[in-house]
């Protein structure tokens, strides 16, 4: 990617979250509560130093923004409050935006149901998913 558009990645991630990650004073807390820590390439303070840094081009290209279970327990632990479960989403949104509006038709929905998953999860991706 252009510089110009990890700049704009980047600010479009600032915005979304509404996260000051120079707050942030890398102590781990985060990452050591976090529950699916395992199954992330970057956890949770990687991921807010690597937004202050400009490290966006990794961050948009990770698996980890999916493994994340958004469950706010990053939050809980941080003694400064920066919120990585924001700068987290926020990535994600901004990747889910740049493929477009309708990833999924609605005649797709019954192959992409399985038993394991909530009916809920399908309808908070449409929703959630739109500009």
């Amino acid at each position: 990617m252009l510089q110009s558009e990890l700049d704009e990645a980047k600010k479009q991630i600032l915005e979304i979250s509404g996260v000051n990650p120079k707050k942030c004073m890398v102590c781990g807390k985060c990452s050591g509560t976090c529950p699916n820590y395992d199954a992330m390439e970057y956890h949770p303070h990687q991921f807010v130093q690597m937004v202050e840094n400009g490290e966006i081009e990794a961050l948009l290209q990770t698996k980890s923004l999916y493994a994340c279970l958004s469950c706010f327990a990053c939050l809980e632990r941080c003694p400064r409050q920066v919120e990585p479960v924001k700068l987290i989403e926020a990535v994600r949104m901004v990747v889910e935006r740049k493929r477009g509006t309708q990833h999924m038709e609605p005649e797709a929905v019954p192959a992409a149901l399985d038993d394991d998953m909530p009916q809920q999860a399908i309808v908070s991706a449409f929703r959630k998913y739109r500009k």
